[in-house]
């Protein structure tokens, strides 16, 4: 069986991803953009996932350099792009993020379509989907964030412009490789690694007290552990060839508020700095999301969004991650 190449292997997500894939005796290669910085990070956080890391090769290659991705290719016929920027902050020049998030997929593709790979599974975003206002905020595969959308923040902007790159180059010269897409929302969940992601570190901001106010705005949750089931799901299924996947938890859409509480009423004093107060305006639409088709099509079933927000809580404390533990 040949070895799964999986992108941007120190992330929360490919950490996760991987060590589902050692666990089912996969050879997994993971690409990161420096071994020295990296792959002692991603070994620790996927043996902290219960794999094995004897399976498990590191080599490097950047989203913005065609060096490295012929090799990390070779040999793989399973693809998974999950490399691309999640900044904290929305950067004041939107290329900083549009500019790798679409010249990276670009580059892995062209990169596994020329080393023969089966099928490609992209990780785009919600934001790719429901970023452009609707009469009605009700949301599947079939909706698209228009980038040019005004006031559009500078990430969805880039998902958006960058999963319609991959569809495209897909229908102009994608040859025999196909691709699949998961569109996950917002992902919290157990992290592996201690070097933390933008929605893990908004939690560990919140259970430090160093977020005071909240924002106004609902949103849907994904968990990590099942954004990587989904990847491993669109991958192995024929008929997800050309499909697009949201993924999100059962239920409805939650505000960050809601988030708040649920960590109060779980975590009691270890939440005890948890910010209760809303920043002010108007109050925002409640979407509504659907998860139907990964659900259906892929026998796909994603944890409660409460269990899922404990969890990352948790695994904070458990790493020694949070400035003030309880």
């Amino acid at each position: 069986m040949s070895k799964v190449l999986v992108t941007g292997g120190s992330g929360y997500l490919a950490t996760h991803l991987i060590a589902a894939l050692l666990r089912d005796g996969r050879e997994v290669r993971a690409t990161v953009r420096s071994t020295a910085a990296r792959e002692a990070e991603l070994r620790a956080a996927v043996r902290r996932g219960g794999a094995d890391d004897a399976g498990l090769e590191v080599v490097a290659a950047d989203l913005m350099s065609d060096a490295g991705w012929s090799a990390a290719l070779a040999g793989c016929a399973e693809v998974h792009h999950v490399a691309s920027p999640s900044p904290v902050t929305q950067p004041k020049d939107p290329d900083e993020l549009i500019v790798p998030a679409r010249e990276g997929v670009l580059r892995v593709l062209r990169a596994a379509r020329d080393a023969g790979a089966r099928r490609t599974v992209l990780t785009s975003s919600f934001a790719a989907i429901g970023y452009s206002p609707k009469p009605v905020p009700d949301y599947t595969e079939e909706d698209w964030t228009d980038p040019d959308t005004p006031g559009l923040a500078p990430y969805p902007r880039s998902k958006a412009i960058a999963e319609r790159a991959a569809w495209d180059l897909m229908a102009r010269e994608g040859g025999d490789l196909e691709l699949v897409v998961v569109n996950p929302t917002f992902i919290l969940g157990p992290t592996l690694t201690t070097d933390l992601r933008a929605s893990a570190q908004f939690v560990k901001a919140m259970l430090d007290g160093t977020l005071s106010v909240l924002p106004r705005q609902y949103f849907g949750v994904a968990d990590v552990r099942d954004v990587a089931d989904l990847h491993l799901r669109a991958m192995a299924a024929p008929e997800a060839a050309g499909r697009r996947y949201l993924a999100l938890a059962d239920g409805p859409t939650i505000s960050y508020l809601d988030l708040a509480r649920t960590l109060r009423r779980r975590l009691g004093a270890a939440a005890a700095r948890v910010p209760t107060e809303e920043a002010p305006g108007a109050e925002p639409r409640r979407s509504v999301i659907h998860n139907d088709r990964a659900r259906k099509e892929l026998g796909w079933i994603p944890r409660p969004a409460e269990t899922t927000i404990v969890e990352t809580a948790e695994s904070l404390r458990d790493l020694g991650l949070l400035d003030n533990p309880a």
